[in-house]
């Protein structure tokens, strides 16, 4: 079942730091601007020094997704400031042509993976939604909703080959700046390694909402939690803004 806690004041803000990766051969994209004063010291971190590195031998190598422009489209689509609910996946789909830096979304005119697939399924049950014919969910990054993988890039066709190179200490930094906000946000954890990522929140001032991962593998425990009208119930209890969860056809 779904579970819903509760919420309660504010923090203070990261440093301002200099910028570090912006040369040519970035092995980053630019973060986008209300990320930056929150974000730029880890990226200055050793550790990130170093991923970038692997990066760039990966991407030499083999097929790395998202694309290098795409890595921050989660930050990109959703300024800091606009975030209300932050739904986390693990890494991005390893298929060509899937990732574009959202969690769990996919470009126009990709068949949805089968953990998508099983979203739109609950959604259907949950709250009336319509199946569309696409599994871009940027018009949810576009109201609020940061679609955030805890690993950002993948290589090729190999699951997981990107999970502990640094990215973790990176994503749990911007899950802690979206902790840190005074507004109530709603976090969505699905599964046990997305459930790992509680202790970064404060329970005091958030929402959060778990269950089990929409995979196949765990789809039976996933069906029937009603995941969205929760949501929506915890955003209308902080006086927040519902998040349309219905999809365009594109």
């Amino acid at each position: 079942m779904a579970l819903l806690l509760l919420r309660r004041e504010a923090t203070s803000q990261a440093p301002h730091p200099q910028p570090f990766y912006h040369d040519a051969m970035n092995p980053f994209p630019e973060l986008p601007p209300s990320w930056k004063p929150h974000l730029e010291t880890e990226l200055q971190s050793d550790t990130m020094r170093s991923l970038g590195e692997f990066l760039e031998r990966e991407r030499a190598q083999y097929p790395v997704y998202p694309a290098h422009e795409d890595v921050f489209n989660a930050l990109q689509f959703t300024p800091l400031e606009e975030v209300k609910v932050l739904i986390l996946g693990q890494d991005p789909y390893h298929g060509k042509g899937q990732a574009h830096g959202l969690s769990f979304s996919v470009q126009p005119g990709v068949t949805p993976p089968p953990s998508l697939r099983n979203i739109f399924k609950e959604l259907r049950s949950d709250v009336g939604f319509r199946i569309p014919n696409n599994g871009y969910l940027v018009p949810w990054a576009e109201q609020g909703v940061l679609l955030l993988n805890a690993v950002l890039t993948v290589r090729e066709a190999t699951p997981n080959s990107h999970a502990g190179k640094g990215w973790e200490g990176f994503t749990d930094r911007v899950i802690a700046a979206v902790s840190e906000k005074s507004e109530p946000v709603v976090f969505v954890l699905w599964g046990a390694y997305a459930r790992k990522k509680k202790k970064l929140i404060d329970l005091k001032r958030h929402f959060v909402v778990e269950s089990a991962h929409p995979s196949p593998l765990s789809a039976d425990k996933f069906f029937g939690t009603r995941p969205f009208s929760a949501v929506n119930k915890a955003l209308g209890e902080s006086g927040r803004g519902e998040v349309e969860w219905q999809l365009p056809d594109v």
